[in-house]
């Protein structure tokens, strides 16, 4: 059984101390869905945004499907293409967007949902599995220290999928 500990404040120093803990649960464990649910508590826990999880690409249907997550209910399936997870998957990018009521084409889960974060996940051989997307209720909440270590995060998770 694992326990999450952190100490700090500061958001890279959070950052800092989850991903090890992070790769210790996950090291051992190759099943994706299993991985991901934990992911998702851990984020969750370490930084309490209003949504953390992960949609799956289904790539027959050219659509998102939602994986594991914490928060509040979430919209099940996305097109490719489509709101800010959609063509993040079609960018092959992570996209950080300080205001999502002025991005377009947001896809609105939530209306308490102010800032988004999208980064994808590629197995690897650098197909995209899913994309971890997490939602914050104040505007400007993810900037390049976010997206630098969950990008990091998804290279993880790539390193445990074939």
């Amino acid at each position: 059984m694992h326990e999450l500990h952190i100490e700090s404040t500061d958001k890279a120093e959070i950052y800092q101390e989850i991903l090890p803990q992070i790769e210790s649960l996950i090291g051992d464990e190759t099943d994706l869905i299993a991985n991901l649910a934990n992911i998702a508590a851990v984020l969750k826990a370490a930084f309490g945004w209003l949504w953390v999880g992960f949609y799956l690409a289904d790539d027959t249907k050219r659509e998102l499907v939602l994986g594991p997550f914490q928060g509040p209910l979430a919209c099940t399936r996305i097109p490719f293409g489509r709101g800010v997870c959609g063509q993040a998957w079609a960018q092959g990018q992570t996209i950080v967007v300080e205001d999502v009521n002025r991005h377009p084409d947001h896809i609105a889960c939530s209306s308490l949902s102010q800032s988004e974060i999208v980064v994808p996940v590629k197995n690897q051989s650098g197909r995209l599995i899913a994309v971890l997307d997490a939602d914050a209720e104040t505007t400007a909440c993810f900037d390049s220290t976010d997206e630098y270590y969950l990008g990091r995060l998804a290279e993880m998770i790539a390193a445990n999928q074939a």
